[in-house]
């Protein structure tokens, strides 16, 4: 049976890849497998138009332009990595996406920038916040563990690097009675 890879935008979660197949069903789409920022799909000829919408719908949307294609994947990649690694690695992020992409980390890097606006350790750095100020909100890791689960070199990296990027520090946001966070695929400078 013949396939075909369609590379879908904004997918993060687990409850993303949940969607996406669903809706990609309901649309009569004999769905092989669906992953983050993909759906292997059997080769037929969906509505192209129907799908766009529906998937638009549900805050998703088909890439078809290769450097996008790559930028997706990155961002799948490193979200992964951030978001919902138990158990973090000493690989480095430059092999960790080149292993993973099988292309040199200096072209990923100018298509991310290119296409994103922003290099790929920026990115990194503000998912890293992100996912700092989720695990301040859970409460169940002080500042020490949550910076040596994200691989902080110490709490004084981390807490400098969350007040440039937010502009409070740790314990001033983890004072607040609502912790404002922003959705991880619309994460951007």
């Amino acid at each position: 049976m013949k396939t075909k890879v369609l590379h879908i935008k904004n997918m993060v979660c687990d409850r993303c890849i949940a969607a996406v197949r669903s809706s990609l069903e309901n649309l009569n789409i004999k769905v092989l497998d669906v992953d983050l920022g993909k759906a292997v799909i059997a080769d037929t000829a969906p509505d192209y138009r129907r799908l766009e919408q529906e998937l638009r719908r549900l805050g998703f949307a088909l890439v078809r332009d290769k450097n996008e294609i790559i930028t997706e994947r990155i961002k799948a990649l490193l979200i992964v990595r951030i978001h919902y690694n138990e158990n973090p690695t000493d690989e480095k992020v430059s092999d960790y996406l080149s292993k993973h992409l099988h292309t040199d980390y200096s072209t990923l890097s100018k298509i991310f920038s290119q296409t994103e606006g922003i290099t790929i350790e920026r990115y990194i750095i503000l998912q890293k916040i992100e996912r700092v100020k989720e695990l301040i909100g859970y409460g169940e890791m002080n500042f020490s563990e949550i910076a040596y689960h994200l691989q902080y070199s110490s709490v004084s990296h981390l807490s400098r690097q969350f007040k440039q990027v937010t502009g409070m520090t740790l314990s001033a946001y983890k004072n607040l009675e609502n912790n404002p966070r922003k959705r991880i695929d619309r994460i951007k400078d």
